[in-house]
C-alpha cells in the first residue's frame, strides 16, 4: 500500500520555480509641485538574463515613451524623447526615472516597463497599475526692472535733496520771523501829525495847527 502511494506522487507534475517572470510596482500618485519628478520602478526577476532595457512610458494606452535606460554587465545606454528632459538610472532592485522641467499638459499616468533582451526568452512585465504624476501650474513671476544706477548714488542724492530742503526750509523761516518783527514795531507807532480845528478850514490856520478848546473862556461872558 505504501509503494502505491509513493509511485502515485512521482507523478503528480511540480510548479516550476525558474519560471522568468518580471513584477513591476509604482507609488500611484506623484504630486510635482516645482517641475521636478522622481519615478521609482521596484521589480523582481527571477530568471537568468545578462542584458536588460527600462523604458518609461506615457498615457493609458503607453503610447509614448518618454525614455529609456539600457543596461548589461560592462555598457550602460540611455536615451530620452525630445519633448521631455528625463533620465533613467539602475539600481539593483529598482529603475528611477528623473524628469525635470515638467509643464502642467505633461500631467498623465506613467507606466514602468521592463524587459529581458538577452538571451532568450525575450520576456516582459505585465502592465502595472502606473503612476499618475500631477504636475502643478507655475504661477508666472513678473520680474521688476532693476536699476542701473548703483544704490550709493541714490542714497548720496537722498542725502543732498534733504539738505537743500531743510536750508530752504530754515531761511524761509527766518524771513518769515524778521518780517513779523518788522510789522509788530510799525503797529506800535503813533501818528504826531498836527490836525487843524474843526470847522475853521477858512479861516487862515495852518493844516498843522491844533485845534482850539474855546469852552474856557466863556466864564467872563455876562
Amino acid at each position: 500500500m505504501l509503494l502505491g502511494i509513493l509511485v502515485v506522487l512521482c507523478f503528480i507534475p511540480t510548479a516550476d520555480v525558474t519560471e522568468n517572470k518580471i513584477l513591476v510596482a509604482q507609488h500611484p500618485l506623484l504630486i510635482v509641485a516645482n517641475q521636478t519628478a522622481t519615478l521609482v520602478c521596484n521589480y523582481t526577476y527571477n530568471g537568468t538574463g545578462k542584458e536588460f532595457r527600462a523604458s518609461l512610458h506615457k498615457g493609458t494606452d503607453s503610447s509614448v515613451e518618454v525614455c529609456a535606460i539600457s543596461w548589461n554587465a560592462t555598457k550602460i545606454s540611455r536615451n530620452s524623447n525630445k519633448e521631455f528632459n528625463c533620465q533613467g538610472n539602475h539600481h539593483k532592485d529598482k529603475i528611477v526615472f528623473n524628469i525635470w522641467n515638467m509643464s502642467a499638459n505633461q500631467t498623465d499616468i506613467y507606466f514602468c516597463k521592463i524587459e529581458v533582451m538577452y538571451p532568450p526568452p525575450y520576456v516582459y512585465n505585465e502592465k502595472s497599475n502606473g503612476t499618475v504624476i500631477h504636475v502643478k501650474e507655475t504661477p508666472t513671476q513678473v520680474q521688476e526692472p532693476q536699476s542701473t544706477i548703483p544704490l550709493w548714488i541714490l542714497a548720496t542724492v537722498t542725502g543732498i535733496l534733504a539738505l537743500y530742503s531743510m536750508l530752504i526750509t530754515a531761511v524761509f523761516i527766518n524771513y518769515w520771523q524778521k518780517s513779523k518783527k518788522n510789522m509788530y514795531h510799525q503797529s506800535d507807532y503813533m501818528n504826531m501829525t498836527p490836525r487843524h480845528p474843526p470847522y475853521q478850514k477858512n479861516k487862515g490856520y495852518p493844516s498843522y495847527a491844533p485845534t482850539r478848546d474855546y469852552t474856557a473862556y466863556r466864564s467872563w461872558q455876562p
